[in-house]
């Protein structure tokens, strides 16, 4: 049998990796859909762990070769995308398959996948959270938090209505619950 979709978007700094590794934790046959990217690795990033690390030139390469389940360039000169054989794999092998993607790669999927995805839409409770938690998290120039969060708000009004559910992460524990609840459940469903 098939795997299912899961399908996790959220403006950075939201705590939608927190809420997936969680998911990921917690719920056996689960594989995570490693994404595409043309940034350089931060940190310990590994190639093919965090992100597929590829060139400006080879991603469009790929692009040009329908390679791509969706892919978008979200910041100028930085792409990201889902390579769509890493998914039917994992879907093959029997595992349900967890993206965590931008807010239009999220709507995407959605629609490539229909009532076989789950989406979800996390958000952090305000604006002004989303702020100190890019700042606490230490990642980013003053310059780039503000560009995050002007993304941030453009998102969080364009994702209304085009996700199956939305949790807003306030308290962290709550959000755990209440995420396991939604997947569980959409897991269950025949």
């Amino acid at each position: 049998m098939k795997g299912k979709l899961l399908i996790f978007s959220a403006p950075s700094g939201s705590g939608k990796t927190t809420l997936l590794n969680h998911v990921m934790a917690n719920i056996p046959k689960m594989a995570f859909s490693v994404s595409a990217t043309t940034r350089a690795p931060r940190g310990e990033e590994v190639n093919g762990r965090e992100y597929y690390f590829l060139s400006m030139d080879e991603f469009k390469q790929r692009v040009e070769n329908g390679e791509f389940l969706e892919w978008e360039e979200v910041y100028p000169g930085r792409c990201y995308g889902t390579l769509l054989s890493v998914v039917e794999q994992m879907q093959d092998d029997g595992k349900h398959v967890a993206f965590d993607v931008d807010v239009c790669g999220g709507v995407n999927v959605k629609k490539h996948y229909g009532d076989q995805a789950l989406s979800v839409f996390i958000q952090a409770p305000s604006i002004a959270v989303l702020r100190e938690r890019l700042i606490k998290r230490q990642t980013d120039s003053m310059e780039e938090i503000e560009k995050r969060l002007a993304k941030a708000a453009w998102e969080t009004e364009f994702a209304q209505g085009k996700f199956d559910r939305t949790i807003i992460n306030d308290d962290l524990e709550t959000a755990k619950r209440e995420i396991l609840e939604v997947v569980q459940a959409f897991l269950e469903e025949e």
